[in-house]
């Protein structure tokens, strides 16, 4: 429930969005008496949930969470839900205008702090939607770094 606590248009970093989130949830869990193995699987699943090349590989826990929100974001696995399920989902949880609004607050994230976004898919909606967006690729961090070879 918590993995988009900082997906809004108030978000100032100074780190990618997922791991503030994931330091909010991790917190309001300890204080709710979670064990701090437990609350480090929270940790895992919000700071790892737009990471489907490593979450989905972690504890059950934070791979079916993975999955859930990678199926609700960008319809991952869709074609393995019915369509009678998928629309029963969608009139219990409308997705009023998601897309749209996400896209809004990636802007915004890329717009006011640029730094949390180069090595993510944010960079993705910097390069498409934020005029005067860029920043260094991998490549330039390999090609620049202070090693002779």
């Amino acid at each position: 429930m918590l993995h988009d606590v900082t997906l809004n248009t108030t978000f100032r970093g100074p780190r990618r969005f997922e791991v503030e989130g994931a330091d909010i949830a991790r917190t309001f869990a300890l204080d709710a008496g979670v064990s701090r193995s437990r609350a480090q699987l929270i940790w895992d699943s919000v700071a790892l949930n737009s990471t489907p090349s490593i979450g989905l590989y972690k504890e059950p826990e934070v791979a079916l969470c993975t999955a859930g929100i990678c199926l609700d974001v960008v319809g991952f696995q869709y074609g393995l839900l019915s369509a009678a399920m998928r629309k029963a989902i969608t009139d219990a949880y409308p997705r009023l205008g998601m897309k749209k609004k996400m896209t809004g607050c990636f802007c915004h994230m890329v717009e006011t702090a640029p730094e949390t976004t180069y090595d993510n898919f944010l960079r993705d909606f910097g390069m498409r939607y934020v005029p005067g967006y860029g920043g260094p690729s991998s490549v330039d961090l390999v090609m620049n770094a202070p090693f002779e070879s």
